[in-house]
C-alpha cells in the first residue's frame, strides 16, 4: 500500500484554523485528521484537490479565478460553500450531553463478585441481579470463591435515578441511561484491560470494537457490523488452532502499536449456536443470556489465552458472513475499513496519537472476507497467517 503523509500548515488561508492536521494518502484516496474535533474524514483525489485551492486561496475570489483558470465548469461559489460547509462539520467538537455526575454509594453493594485475572485480584459489586447479569457472564470463568483482605481494584456497578452508573475504585468513571448500557459494558471491560495491563487511557491509541485472533506470531483484527459473524468467525477459529486475543474491544497500544489481551469470554448470538456446536463441545452447558427481545439469546463462550499478552498486527478484515456464501478473501480500500472501524471504536484525541494510528494503518493489510463454510475459512485464514509470517 503505497501512502504518503504531509503535515499542513497553511501560510495564507481562507480558513487556515480549519485546515486538516494531517492528511494521509492511501491508493486513490485520502484521510484527513482534524485535531479540534478528533475526525477522521475520508476524501477523493479530486475532492482532496479543490479543498487544497479553497484553503490555499486568500479570498473567495482568488479561489474562483483559480478554478476557472483548471478550467472547473461548474457553480464556483456552491462549491466554496460546500468546502466551507465541510470543513465547519469536520471541525465541530461532539460533546456528551447525556454525562451524569454521581457519588459514590456503598449502600448499593448487594451482590459481590471476585475474579482473579492476569494476577490481579479484582472485587466488582453489583446492586441487583439484573444489572449483576449485564457484566458478569462475561467474566464468570475467571471467578474465585476465596475472598482476600483487599483487591487489587475495587468496581461497583449501579442504577441511580434510571442511569447505570460505573465507579472504580468509588471514583464515578462513567454514568449513561440503562437503556444504553452497551456503553457501560464497554468502559467496565476498557478499565478491566488497564487494570490487568497496568495501563491508563492515555496509553492506548484506540480500543476498536473488533475481535482479534492470533497464531502466536502475528495478531489479525477482524471488524464487522453487527451480525456480521466477527465472534463466530474467531470462535470457529479458536477451535482449529489460533488464539483469540480480545473479543468486542480490542485495545492498540501506543508504545508498540501492538494489539493487547482482552480476557473476556467470546459473546455469540443464537444464530451462531448451531455453527460452533459441532466444535465447541461444552457449548449446551453454557448459560444462555437474554439482555433484550433485540440483542436475543447469547452465550458467553471462554477460551484458552494466548502465550503472550500482545502481539503486533498484520492486517483487519472485514468479516461479511451469508448462508451459502463462497470463500473468498480480497483486498479492500482505506474507506470501506474506516466506515466500520471507526463508527464504535475510541480513538484518542492526542494529536501524536492520531499521527502515530495513521502510520499503523499504513503498515495494515486490509482485506474484506466473505463466508460460510468453515474448513474453507479455516483453511483461507491458516494461508493469510503464513504469508503475513513471511513478511
Amino acid at each position: 500500500m503505497q501512502v504518503e503523509i504531509h503535515s499542513i500548515n497553511f501560510f495564507f488561508t481562507l480558513k487556515n484554523d480549519l485546515a486538516p492536521t494531517y492528511a494521509y494518502k492511501f491508493g486513490e484516496e485520502w484521510v484527513l485528521w482534524y485535531a479540534k474535533s478528533n475526525n477522521y474524514s475520508v476524501v477523493s483525489l479530486h475532492f482532496k484537490a479543490l479543498l487544497d485551492t479553497y484553503l490555499e486561496s486568500k479570498d473567495i475570489e482568488e479561489f474562483q479565478q483559480t478554478l476557472q483558470l483548471k478550467s472547473v465548469a461548474s457553480n464556483l461559489k456552491q462549491i466554496g460553500s460546500a468546502l466551507l460547509q465541510y470543513l465547519e462539520h469536520c471541525n465541530t467538537v461532539v460533546s456528551d450531553a447525556n454525562e451524569r455526575h454521581y457519588d459514590y454509594n456503598p449502600a448499593n453493594q448487594k451482590i459481590s463478585r471476585h475474579y482473579l485475572i492476569s494476577g490481579k485480584y479484582i472485587e466488582v459489586n453489583f446492586d441487583s441481579q439484573l444489572v449483576e447479569q449485564l457484566f458478569h457472564p462475561a467474566l464468570a470463568y475467571l471467578e474465585v470463591t476465596h475472598k482476600k483482605h483487599s483487591a487489587d481494584t475495587q468496581f461497583d456497578i449501579y442504577l441511580e435515578n434510571n442511569d447505570l452508573c460505573l465507579f472504580k475504585n468509588k471514583a464515578l468513571i462513567k454514568a449513561s441511561y440503562k437503556k444504553d448500557y452497551h456503553f457501560i459494558q464497554g468502559k467496565f471491560i476498557f478499565e478491566i484491560i488497564n487494570t490487568i495491563h497496568d495501563k491508563k487511557a492515555l496509553d492506548w491509541l484506540a480500543t476498536f470494537h473488533g475481535s482479534t485472533i492470533t497464531n502466536g506470531v502475528n495478531a489479525i483484527l477482524l471488524i464487522g457490523n453487527s451480525g456480521k459473524g466477527k465472534s463466530t468467525l474467531s470462535s470457529l477459529l479458536a477451535s482449529h488452532g489460533f488464539y483469540i486475543l480480545a473479543d468486542d474491544v480490542t485495545p492498540l497500544g501506543c508504545d508498540n502499536q501492538n494489539l493487547y489481551y482482552n480476557p473476556s469470554a467470546v459473546s455469540v448470538k443464537s444464530g451462531a449456536f448451531k455453527v460452533l456446536k459441532p466444535y465447541i463441545q461444552n457449548l449446551d452447558d453454557l448459560a444462555t443470556i437474554s439482555f433484550n427481545t433485540t440483542k436475543g439469546a447469547l452465550k458467553y463462550i471462554p477460551f484458552p489465552k494466548p502465550k503472550d499478552n500482545q502481539y503486533p498486527c498484520s492486517a483487519i478484515i472485514m468479516v461479511n458472513y451469508a448462508a451459502d456464501s463462497e470463500t473468498e478473501l480480497e483486498k479492500t480500500d482505506i474507506k470501506t475499513v474506516l466506515e466500520v472501524l471507526i463508527s464504535e471504536s475510541w480513538l484518542s484525541p492526542n494529536p501524536k496519537h492520531a499521527k502515530q494510528l495513521l502510520d499503523w494503518l499504513q503498515s495494515i493489510a486490509l482485506y474484506q472476507l466473505h463466508y460460510s463454510d468453515t474448513a474453507s475459512v479455516v483453511d483461507t485464514i491458516s494461508h493469510l497467517f503464513k504469508t503475513l509470517d513471511h513478511k
